[in-house]
């Protein structure tokens, strides 16, 4: 394996989140300002209602210690699951992957709502999402999903 991957950020998120949040990421409105220089890669963007935005999640210190197995969420009444079996933020690489709905273009910036990153969180890559290719008919996931979807009764 290499031993050092470069990357370099295409832009930045302004939304005036600064606070860490498990949940309600959902209304939040960003702005995703792209380097100027990259405004023409941007073109024909806006024909898609949603796109995946790839950030580098910078508050997460490099070389922190991770857990190989957590309960999602930190929920109890969830299994105890390898980390690469959920979405939560302490892994090895502070990468997030996010699929948001594309709410305008104007020029360099884009407007999106439900982005869960933090206000200057640097931004690595976009990608237009595509139903079908990006969430494909035959995929499923693991029955414990379905909980984090209600309302947790275990809460107090």
């Amino acid at each position: 394996m290499p031993s050092k991957i470069v990357i370099r950020p295409i832009g930045i998120v302004r939304n005036g989140v600064t606070e860490k949040r498990k949940e309600g990421w959902e209304d939040v409105i960003s702005e995703i300002v792209v380097e100027e220089s990259l405004t023409d890669c941007l073109d024909g963007l806006e024909e898609f209602s949603h796109i995946i935005v790839i950030c580098w999640m910078h508050k997460v210190a490099l070389g922190r210690q991770f857990v190989a197995k957590i309960h999602p969420r930190g929920r109890e009444d969830l299994p105890l699951v390898g980390l690469f079996a959920t979405r939560g933020p302490e892994r090895p690489n502070s990468l997030s992957v996010t699929t948001t709905r594309l709410l305008e273009r104007h020029g360099n910036v884009l407007k999106v709502v439900g982005l869960d990153a933090f206000d200057g969180t640097p931004v690595i890559d976009i990608k237009p999402y595509m139903p079908g290719y990006d969430s494909p008919a035959e995929a499923w996931e693991a029955d414990w999903v379905k909980k984090l979807r209600k309302p947790d009764s275990s809460a107090t």
